[in-house]
């Protein structure tokens, strides 16, 4: 630990970095670059981003890693664009096609109804391209090797959406806001949604916009954040 000159400890009490997260970069990947750029001993990330969404990533340095586990509980607020009529195994963009799904039928009296499905305190099943263990293993690892969801055995979770509101006027494509709890798996919702709607869905886009308190609106990109620090 470093001392001062009278040896007395210096205590890193830590920062909280808010970043609006980039496209195609893991949280990993932006914890590891951050690490670098601050020359932080010690850093974390409170909530992970896949790689094709966007948004508020909270990082915690020094003392405040302790804090990591009370900034993850925090409600989520996101908002994206999903699909109608598609689906992919990965329910996003990260895999091909491999199904396609009627939407002629679905009115706005259909989409109502299945979004009344999926608010309040709701069990979900979370998707197998998921960083979820079974087994021993990761439920992507599984899915990479082409397992499929129908041969292995996932829980279900507890979850609470006190949002979820589609825009219709762009059919089949449509926009939605979600206001949740932690651990709600947000492709699990468009899966569900379109299987609600008698058809199917894939999620197009997805970005963080809130994490409790704290805003996307607020948050550096990396590369201001690394600015700031040479300026220092």
């Amino acid at each position: 630990m470093e001392t001062r000159e009278n040896s007395q400890p210096i205590v890193d009490e830590g920062e909280l970095i808010l970043i609006d997260k980039p496209l195609r970069w893991t949280s990993f990947d932006v914890t590891k670059k951050l690490k670098f750029a601050g020359k932080f001993k010690k850093i974390g990330h409170a909530g992970t981003l896949d790689p094709l969404a966007t948004g508020l990533l909270i990082l915690c340095t020094g003392k405040m890693t302790k804090q990591i586990d009370n900034y993850q509980a925090k409600e989520k607020e996101y908002s994206g664009t999903l699909v109608l009529g598609k689906t992919t195994p990965s329910v996003d963009l990260e895999t091909d096609f491999d199904g396609e799904f009627p939407t002629e039928h679905i009115t706005k009296e259909i989409m109502s109804s299945a979004l009344q499905q999926f608010k309040g305190n709701i069990l979900q099943i979370p998707p197998i391209y998921s960083a979820i263990q079974v087994n021993g293993k990761r439920l992507y690892e599984l899915a990479r090797k082409g397992i499929k969801d129908s041969d292995i055995e996932i829980k279900s979770r507890a979850v609470e959406v006190s949002k979820f509101e589609v825009d219709d006027k762009n059919f089949p494509e449509l926009n939605f806001s979600i206001v949740c709890s932690k651990g709600t798996y947000i492709r699990s919702l468009v899966r569900d949604f379109g299987l609600a709607c008698g058809s199917g869905a894939y999620m197009k886009a997805l970005r963080r916009e809130r994490i409790g308190e704290y805003h996307v609106k607020d948050a550096l990109t990396i590369e201001d954040f690394i600015s700031s620090r040479n300026k220092d």
